[in-house]
């Protein structure tokens, strides 16, 4: 593995011991520990590599909500990056939304530990969230949308041409069926998405990654993950569904999931009915189905 002359000495020593192996004494569970770090990092590369998420001299922003999903990426991305074929730059950012009785200094005492030099951007996303509630009992969608909208315009105020999220392969089956049964509509979180004003591509490094994974290695880890529920408004119950729903088929029948994320992989519009992916009006004289 090649030294990283770009990352800072501190992020360096980091990264050379960021795998939990190093931090458990018991040889058989310094060997579970390391297997799961490496199968993680394995599946972060090959998403990576397949929907060419990271190329040579990019700058990517890593939004860090103080979630396991976050930290994880940002430890695997640092991880990578150490040993890429070619070089691109990390940097951390945390949007504080102002939620009442967050824990100070939580995150940022992470990343100073990392080493790569962040930023903590602070918003009044609650505030604003509260007055467009008008009614609804979570603020969930319009809190998302506005964190992101002030994180898309920092990225563009400091010249970062990617932003990395951190939602893991069971985010990208809960939007499937979220938006199957109550959209009507046959899609999901991209792994790879151009903004509207095309300034901006976000990636999502975790895509591949089982939550179940993140958990044990945030864990293993001890992330300080800031509690749930600040906002005090509870979750999407519509989302929440989603994911109890998956948990349960993965108890049940536990290829399940993986046998439905492999579908989204490989569609067949000629044996779909959407008329603006594939021309059925022509089909008695091509174009042929698959």
């Amino acid at each position: 593995m090649r030294d990283d002359t770009a990352l800072p000495k501190k992020a360096d020593d980091y990264a050379r011991h960021v795998s939990p192996y190093f931090v458990i004494e018991d040889k058989q569970s310094k060997y579970k520990a390391d297997k799961l770090f490496k199968r993680l990092r394995r599946k972060v590369g090959h998403a990576i590599g397949d929907y060419g998420m990271i190329e040579p001299d990019d700058k990517v922003m890593v939004c860090i909500s103080g979630g396991k999903d976050s930290y994880a990426m940002l430890d695997l991305l640092l991880s990578l990056k150490r040993s890429a074929p070619f070089p691109f730059t990390l940097i951390p950012v945390h949007l504080d939304p102002g939620f009442p009785g967050t824990p100070e200094g939580v995150v940022e005492g992470h990343l100073q530990k990392v080493g790569l030099p962040y930023h903590i951007i602070k918003r009044p996303v609650f505030e604003i969230s509260k007055e467009k509630l008008q009614g609804k009992k979570t603020m969930c969608s319009i809190c998302s949308r506005m964190r992101r909208g002030f994180l898309y315009g920092f990225a563009r105020e400091m010249g970062y041409n990617k932003v990395a999220l951190g939602h893991h392969r069971d985010d990208i089956l809960a939007t499937y069926f979220l938006n199957l049964f109550y959209s009507g509509i046959m899609k999901t979180m991209p792994p790879i998405l151009r903004t509207d004003d095309d300034t901006l591509t976000l990636i999502r490094p975790l895509a591949y990654c089982r939550e179940k994974d993140l958990n044990v290695l945030c864990k293993l880890k001890e992330y300080p993950v800031l509690p749930k529920g600040l906002c005090g408004y509870g979750e999407d119950q519509q989302r929440a569904a989603m994911t109890a729903m998956l948990r349960k088929w993965d108890q049940e029948y536990p290829k399940r999931t993986d046998i439905i994320f492999k579908a989204l992989k490989n569609v067949v519009p000629s044996h779909l009915l959407d008329q603006n992916l594939f021309d059925f009006s022509k089909i008695s004289s091509g174009p042929k189905i698959k």
